[in-house]
C-alpha cells in the first residue's frame, strides 16, 4: 500500500495562487471555468489580502465586493463583524473578510484528484482496438 503525502502548502499555511486557483475552478463552475479566469480571480483576491489573515470590507469597491460575495457563496471566503463603541457613545461595526483555509485546501485537493483521475483514464486511450482483440483469451470448450 502506498501512502500519498499531502502537496506542499505555502509557508505557515499561507494560501498560494495555485491553491486558490484550483479551489475557485472547482467551486464556482464545475463545468469548466477557464484556468486563466480562475488564476486572474485568485491573483486579484490575494492582492487584497497580501500576508494578512483578514481584510477590512471598506477597502473593496462594489465590483470587488460582488466577487467576494460570490466566493463566500462557494465557501472560499467568510465574513466577521466587530463592534466597538465610539467616544460619543455610538456603536460602530467593522466588517472583515477572511479565507476559509480548510475549505480552500479541500477544494484544491479535489481538483488535483480529479486531474490525476483524468490523467489515469487516458493510459489506455492510445491502445488500438485490434490489440485488445488479439489478447482476449477464448474460453475453454466444455468436454463432451
Amino acid at each position: 500500500m502506498s501512502v500519498k503525502a499531502k502537496p506542499e502548502r505555502g509557508p505557515a499555511g499561507t494560501i498560494t495562487v495555485d491553491d486558490l486557483t484550483r479551489a475557485i475552478k472547482n467551486s464556482i463552475d464545475r463545468t469548466g471555468m477557464k484556468e486563466e479566469e480562475a488564476r486572474a480571480m485568485a491573483t486579484h483576491v490575494l492582492n487584497f489580502f497580501g500576508y494578512s489573515e483578514r481584510i477590512i470590507d471598506n477597502v473593496l469597491e462594489p465590483e470587488d465586493r460582488d466577487a467576494f460575495y460570490m466566493l463566500e457563496d462557494s465557501g472560499i471566503l467568510t465574513t466577521e463583524r466587530e463592534e466597538t463603541t465610539l467616544y460619543d457613545g455610538r456603536e460602530w461595526r467593522i466588517h472583515y473578510w477572511m479565507f476559509r483555509k480548510e475549505k480552500i485546501y479541500d477544494l484544491a485537493e479535489a481538483e488535483r484528484a480529479k486531474e490525476e483521475a483524468e490523467a489515469g483514464q487516458t493510459i489506455y486511450d492510445d491502445v488500438p482496438e485490434d490489440f485488445w482483440a488479439t489478447r482476449r483469451v477464448k474460453p475453454a470448450e466444455e468436454p463432451k
